[in-house]
């Protein structure tokens, strides 16, 4: 009855993308994109003023949650473009479904963090405690390298970190339980206390009110190697039109990385140089 319902959700959310001018029959000064609320939704609001005084572009924000949903309806041409994921994410989605799309360009990093309402300090982890994580396997080489090098476990020194499983682990002195749950309902299991750890993503964080550099326990570096930067994504072949060519500038701007550093001064989003 779950995967029901969830199917259902997801069709719905299909229609209404297709409701909202996804046919591929937009005007042609207007660009149609999806993006999860925060800090994505909030970003691109920002430069929606910026593309129509600059480029006569009118920019259209659609808010999504299911992250399961945004390439599957840019790669059906229900939207020109997505910003709302990491590289591996995108990746990892293109490479399980075929998608026929490419990366137009990064914008930010959120670091992500562990929250917990059972600790204040890694050091007080128990024997066989809970660490709650995403399902995304594209998540779990970044979560699993946080904790590593936070001296928690320990990753086979031979495997890509950005590639890593749960069973790539060569070390792990206190037996932690590792539970997977869907991404969109990670602050849930944070409320609800689900975990002595809970591994939350910078926009659902934020999404939740939570301060990543206030509140987690423990936070992911973040600087300019870090692989998971947040990417706009387009159909391949569209990477070079004007309008998401346009999109990807005003992204990168000085205006947008000043945006972004004044509100989230708190370091939860940071634009890349």
């Amino acid at each position: 009855m779950k995967k029901l319902f969830t199917g259902i959700i997801s069709l719905l959310l299909v229609i209404t993308l297709t409701a909202c001018g996804g046919s591929g029959k937009r005007d042609k000064n207007t660009l149609l994109v999806a993006a999860t609320s925060k800090p994505h939704g909030d970003i691109l609001t920002e430069a929606k003023s910026i593309l129509k005084d600059e480029y006569d572009i009118d920019l259209e924000i659609k808010i999504l949650d299911d992250y399961y949903i945004f390439n599957k309806s840019l790669n059906n041409g229900d939207v020109d473009a997505n910003f709302f994921q990491h590289i591996p994410f995108f990746e990892n989605d293109i490479e399980q479904n075929k998608y026929n799309l490419v990366n137009a360009g990064g914008v930010h990093i959120e670091p992500f963090g562990f929250y917990s309402k059972q600790i204040k300090d890694i050091k007080e982890l128990k024997k066989n405690d809970v660490i709650v994580i995403s399902n995304s396997v594209a998540d779990h080489g970044r979560i699993l390298a946080i904790l590593d090098k936070a001296d928690v476990i320990e990753l086979n020194s031979n495997v890509k970190v950005q590639n890593a499983t749960i069973e790539d682990i060569k070390s792990n002195p206190l037996n932690l339980q590792f539970k997977e749950i869907k991404p969109e309902i990670l602050t849930s299991a944070y409320e609800n206390n689900e975990g002595a750890l809970v591994a939350i993503n910078g926009n659902y964080a934020i999404d939740a009110g939570l301060n990543p550099t206030k509140d987690a326990v423990i936070l992911e570096s973040a600087d300019e190697s870090n692989p998971y930067v947040n990417i706009v994504a387009c159909k391949k072949g569209h990477e070079k039109d004007e309008k998401i060519k346009a999109l990807v500038d005003v992204l990168q701007s000085d205006k947008i990385k000043k945006f972004i550093t004044d509100t989230y001064s708190d370091g939860s989003v940071i634009p890349i140089e």
